[in-house]
């Protein structure tokens, strides 16, 4: 999964849809007390190391690194991997297997796009397996990766790296207390596709 990954300004269209819902339903609001100490449990800020494995590959590890904290119900996991994380305590170890309904969801066909060639900046020369930065009108960023190319055409996938796959988990609680501040969760959800075909247009 070693990718470059380019910045470039294209703009997308207005008219944007979600892919398949993949996070958890709405959680009932935390309780007003939590222990600090306590098992993972709703509203509790928890601290993990995990390494990630997909298709026998590390992905992603936590190993030399500062653990993942997030707030637990508040959807900043992928569902599959926060669910299988609920009751653990620290010090707690555990492998999650993470189908991709509960992850980053099917591979779908409908996220190809093509841009004509003379759409991208001159400095920019399309690579298979090369990544690009598109954004929307709003400013909000859709990574995508150039899935072939054509005589005239560079055809774009807006899947997420890892819909389609089992993901792995090996886990390590360590870390379970009171939230005080809302952390960044570095697992994110999927990503959101163009309706139609963007328009690039080279941002100033």
């Amino acid at each position: 999964m070693n990718k470059v990954l380019i910045m470039v300004a294209l703009v997308l269209g207005i008219a944007v849809f979600q892919a398949p819902a993949v996070r958890a339903q709405e959680a009932p609001k935390a309780p007003e007390v939590a222990v600090a100490g306590e098992a993972v449990a709703q509203g509790m800020k928890v601290k993990f190391d995990y390494t990630l494995t997909v298709d026998k590959e590390v992905v992603e590890t936590t190993a030399g690194k500062q653990p993942l904290e997030y707030v637990h119900g508040k959807n900043m996991l992928i569902p599959g991997l926060e669910r299988e994380l609920e009751g653990l305590k620290v010090g707690a170890v555990k492998t999650v297997i993470v189908k991709p309904e509960d992850g980053y969801g099917p591979v779908r066909t409908d996220a190809l796009r093509e841009f004509e060639k003379t759409k991208f900046p001159k400095d920019i020369v399309p690579q298979v397996g090369m990544v690009l930065e598109m954004q929307d009108p709003q400013g909000n960023p859709y990574p995508a990766m150039v899935k072939e190319i054509k005589d005239k055409v560079v055809v774009l996938d807006f899947n997420h790296p890892l819909a389609g796959k089992e993901l792995k988990f090996d886990v390590k609680i360590v870390g379970v207390e009171v939230v005080k501040e809302a952390p960044v969760a570095a697992v994110v959800a999927p990503a959101v596709v163009p309706e139609k075909a963007p328009v690039p247009a080279v941002k100033k």
